[in-house]
């Protein structure tokens, strides 16, 4: 008995002798202050990102690296679970890193019984940064999302899962008044998920209308299993949501710099993180190697929609809604059979969005798709389907935008400044952009002559959704601003306007038209209300140049009636550099006299 007790002492002695030398050995190395360790806690500015208390070992750990550190090295070297519960398995690329740097080969043996299993399904091998791109009829989703797939040996990557990061929204309890508020100051709780990348894929390509990008990055096996290490260590946690900064997309920047820690993808972002960007700068720190496009279920319809002859377009929406029979087609040999090819095909895909949306029963889906199936293999194979590739998002403009440029109004002048964070506009060429999407934040824009300067415009926030209609999609457009411009009275002052409208459009190759109802408030020494009628057209038919013409009339309370007119021509002289020639007229009113107002624009715009 004395003999255990004193193994046992022995024991202890020389555990906290090893302890307390690997902390002196920690000190000296200064373990506690390198990139690493902070990259591992999420630590910026000496305070980690990550707002779960479960996440640190030590009471003080979220604000000091050491003490976490020191935390760490006695829990692994002093566990007292061998499961699952251990702190090994919970922290497992903390511990590969502290056993690497330290050289400690005397950490227990414990059974990760989870995190095997886990890491034998994922099989990881490389990994791919997917970016879905805008929803066109959705505020939260107008920026895009990205999310990081796990690329496993399987054949298919459809196999594959994928790294999520997203807010925690209860939809039937949170209003867009609310969901924007909460957004906005961290209301919502964030949380790293991992799930099937075929379920994703249906989320953003089959219900939300969403071409998917897959952006292959060149990190070696190895990163990835330390990328996938790290997520492991991630997965439980929750924090504090920001809709502009810590977003879906600066999370993943953490798990890529974990992989590889030369790259420093986070310090391309300041004050916002847009998507897209994150696109860019993997661009810029060279760890894209290969670009892959998934054409949206949405997509696919409207190319349907091109190749069926106008006596057949009817026909899908008319299948799935039960209102002609199947059978009829497949006999009438007055159809050719490749139209009768298009039109099966295009009912398959109508209806699996139709399902998707929750549009019919699954008892309906279940029955037509399985006659749907069997009703086109009796037509033999035809011509694949061939999906242009769009412009590459990657190729678009950046978000960040300075202007400059001259004009006159009413035979004077005048300078231009402007300044705009973020981040799209539809003047601004949308070459990689999606069609008829705007979302601008915080712009600014000043005039300037040589008696004075003054605010051309300042916007808080301008979104635009003009969604084409067509023979399969019945969207509606919509439009918001809120913020000051000059274009209701004519004393030069800028104006606080509101305004949130609908209206429908229609689109080709060639470019779109739309029509707009506006309610609108103006705000100077007393309060407007008005509303607008417009009708638009852009034509965008080449990638190098677009066309905006819009021409509004505006009925006041005051019983004053208002005319504008906009013109617009932009050319796309690079990636980086557009060229803006612009005309404005506007009838306004000042001290109950119209006066009409023109105004000539030639605007440099330069974005990074």
């Amino acid at each position: 008995m004395l003999k255990i007790f004193l193994i046992a002492v022995f024991g202890i002695t020389l555990l906290h002798a090893s302890l307390t030398d690997y902390k002196s050995q920690a000190d000296i190395l200064q373990l506690s202050q390198e990139r690493y360790w902070h990259l591992l806690l999420h630590m910026v500015n000496g305070e980690s990102e990550i707002d779960d208390p479960k996440f640190f070992l030590a009471p003080d750990g979220k604000t000091n690296a050491k003490s976490e550190l020191e935390a760490t090295l006695n829990a692994l070297l002093n566990e007292t679970n061998f499961d699952d519960n251990s702190t090994a398995c919970k922290f497992p690329a903390r511990k590969a890193w502290l056993k690497e740097k330290l050289q400690i080969d005397d950490f227990a043996d414990v059974t990760c019984k989870k995190y095997d299993e886990t890491l034998q399904k994922l099989n990881p091998k490389s990994v791919t940064l997917v970016y879905p791109s805008a929803h066109i009829n959705s505020i939260t989703s107008m920026f895009g999302h990205t999310l990081l797939r796990i690329n496993s040996g399987y054949n298919s990557r459809l196999l594959s899962y994928a790294v999520n990061y997203a807010a925690e929204i209860e939809s039937k309890k949170t209003n867009l008044f609310m969901s924007a508020t909460k957004g906005l100051s961290g209301g919502f709780a964030g949380s790293y998920s991992l799930l099937p990348y075929y379920e994703k894929l249906k989320e953003y390509r089959d219900v939300e209308q969403r071409d998917v990008w897959e952006y292959d990055l060149n990190l070696n096996e190895m990163e990835v299993l330390t990328m996938f290490m790290h997520y492991w260590e991630l997965q439980n946690t929750k924090s504090d949501y920001y809709f502009f900064t810590e977003n879906c997309s600066y999370n993943m920047l953490w798990l890529l710099e974990i992989a590889r820690p030369s790259i420093e993808l986070r310090k391309h972002f300041n004050y916002d993180v847009i998507p897209l960007e994150t696109v860019h700068a993997a661009q810029e720190e060279n760890i894209i190697e290969n670009i892959n496009y998934r054409a949206s279920r949405r997509t696919i319809l409207l190319k349907y929609e091109e190749l069926l002859s106008d006596l057949y377009i009817h026909m899908p929406k008319d299948i799935v809604d039960s209102k002609i029979d199947l059978n009829k087609i497949v006999e009438d040999e007055t159809i050719v059979i490749e139209q009768k090819r298009y039109i099966l095909e295009a009912s398959i895909e109508l209806l699996e969005y139709s399902f998707a949306k929750n549009s019919i029963t699954e008892e309906k889906y279940q029955s037509l798709f399985d006659d749907l199936i069997q009703a086109r293999t009796t037509l033999g194979a035809g011509e694949k389907l061939m999906i242009p590739t769009p412009k590459n998002p990657i190729e678009s403009h950046r978000a960040l935008r300075i202007s400059t440029g001259i004009g006159s109004r009413d035979n004077e002048s005048i300078g231009f400044l402007g300044i705009r964070p973020a981040y799209h506009d539809l003047e601004d060429n949308h070459y990689g952009f999606l069609r008829g999407t705007q979302i601008e934040f915080l712009s600014l824009q000043l005039a300037y002559t040589k008696q004075k300067v003054s605010v051309e415009e300042a916007t808080i926030f301008s979104i635009a959704s003009l969604a084409q209609r067509s023979e399969f999609f019945d969207n509606f457009s919509w439009r918001t601003k809120v913020g000051w411009d000059k274009e209701y009275d004519s004393t030069q002052q800028a104006n606080f306007i509101t305004t949130i409208g609908a209206g429908y459009s229609w689109g080709n190759e060639l470019g779109l038209v739309y029509i707009m109802a506006d309610p609108l408030f103006y705000s100077n020494d007393k309060i407007v209300t008005a509303i607008g009628n417009s009708i638009g057209l852009i034509f965008d038919t080449y990638s190098f140049m677009n066309t905006n013409l819009e021409v509004t009339k505006r009925w006041y309370d005051t019983g004053e009636e208002q005319w504008l007119t906009k013109i617009s021509q932009n050319f796309r002289v690079s990636q980086s550099l557009q060229l803006k020639l612009k005309y404005d007229y506007n009838e306004k009113y000042y001290l109950e006299q119209k006066e009409k107002t023109e105004t000539f624009k030639a605007m440099l715009h330069y974005y990074f």
